[in-house]
């Protein structure tokens, strides 16, 4: 990594230049340029024009979600307390916590086999954020919250979708 200041090269990773100790840690951060670039790194969560969140209460039944889930052809619901987001239940749970296990769908809440305290973000958050907690957690789903409070959802599916019609 060559130092912007002195031109020494330096090796890659370093958080200062060997030579004159310019700070080097922001040289590697991308920027956005143009095209798919600049639409990933700059464009606000709320651009995708996110879903309605589907919600359920902590205490009702996995089957009752589930069968929301079907109705509203969404991959999610989101657990909420009062008006507090405690957990999120999708089909990967479906499949991965309940799937070929003996469990009365009718009589488990869904707070027994939800994901817990989920990570959000904001309407005002990227695209590049929501790509990365997507990346970094395995997520297909991201509740959206606004003041505290969850009212959306981005899933991979949007994502690809508004990719696919503004960058072409």
């Amino acid at each position: 990594m060559t130092c912007p200041d002195c031109g020494h090269d330096n090796i890659d990773g370093l958080d200062t230049c060997e030579h004159c100790g310019q700070d080097l840690r922001s040289i590697d951060i991308p920027r956005a340029k143009s095209g798919l670039q600049r639409t990933i790194m700059k464009t606000p969560i709320r651009e995708l024009e996110p879903l309605p969140a589907l919600t359920v209460a902590p205490g009702e039944s996995v089957a009752a979600a589930i069968r929301l889930m079907q109705k509203e052809r969404h991959g999610s619901v989101m657990v909420i307390d009062g008006e507090q987001l405690v957990g999120m239940f999708t089909e990967h749970d479906l499949l991965t916590r309940i799937a070929g296990r003996s469990i009365d769908l009718d009589a488990t809440p869904i707070d027994d086999v939800m994901l817990r305290n989920p990570k959000a973000l904001s309407e005002t958050d990227t695209l590049a954020q929501a790509m990365h907690r997507m990346a970094v957690g395995n997520y297909r789903h991201i509740p959206v919250v606004e003041e505290g409070k969850p009212v959306r959802f981005v899933s991979v599916r949007g994502v690809l979708r508004y990719l696919h019609e503004h960058t072409r």
